[in-house]
């Protein structure tokens, strides 16, 4: 018996040394060992100062960004692996927050949504994480702005900590604890059923509308298409 024990406490052991090893030396929630506790803007990703300055002052709450009482709506879906989303929210997106967001004429709702791969998933995952603390826009911003190659094992738990550790005031362990969690499943579950029942197949897709309205499908005619997004916001505004 004691024989046994000792050979399978041997094992166990051995299972813990190799999971270390294949977890490049990570603790079980995906942390790095000396993993900072809230974000900051020191030895922060590139970018990360624009960023916090994009956002600074708009209310945030979950996965909405803007004041609350806007008049018009505007609901993106989105892949955080997708180079297309990538391109429209580093070039098209800022423009817009600056003229509509920050002046309190629209909301923004994004739905993070996850069909590229495994790397979408955990992205999503994070970044739902980052909305319970009212940061996911500067999640999303982040990654964007360091995007790698779709399906390369870019965004691993390495780029959501940096990512993280690069939003000032965002508390960390609690979004990799989070991210893990039944409510930030859940919220999964209801953007990919969004999807389904607004036949999304593609990001990013783009609506737009008066508040409390049915919103209405922007055609984009390139990755960049700030202006027809505009016209759709000015025509909402308008009405």
């Amino acid at each position: 018996m004691l024989a046994i024990g000792g050979a399978i406490a041997a094992l166990i052991v051995v299972a813990i040394v190799v999971g270390i090893v294949l977890s490049g030396g990570n603790s079980s929630s995906g942390l790095p060992k000396n993993a900072v506790a809230v974000g900051s803007l020191q030895n922060a990703l590139p970018g990360a100062s624009e960023v916090a300055a994009e956002f600074k002052g708009i209310p945030q709450h979950g996965t909405t960004l803007g004041a609350p009482g806007a008049p018009v709506t505007m609901v993106e879906f989105i892949d955080l692996q997708c180079p297309n989303c990538g391109a429209f929210e580093t070039q098209a997106f800022p423009d817009l927050v600056q003229k509509y967001v920050r002046t309190g004429k629209v909301k923004v709702k994004v739905e993070p949504w996850a069909f590229i791969g495994p790397d979408s998933v955990r992205g999503q995952l994070a970044m739902l994480a980052a909305a319970n603390q009212n940061r996911a826009f500067n999640f999303a911003q982040l990654l964007y702005g360091n995007q790698g190659v779709e399906n390369t094992g870019w965004l691993n738990d390495q780029m959501v900590y940096k990512a993280a550790a690069s939003i000032p005031g965002l508390m960390v362990k609690k979004l990799f604890d989070q991210r893990s969690s039944a409510s930030v499943k859940s919220a999964a579950n209801a953007v990919d059923a969004s999807a389904s029942a607004n036949g999304v197949n593609a990001t990013p897709t783009v609506f737009v509308g008066k508040t409390g309205t049915g919103l209405k499908e922007v055609t984009l005619r390139s990755n960049t298409d700030e202006a027809s997004v505009a016209k759709a916001i000015d025509s909402a505004l308008a009405s």
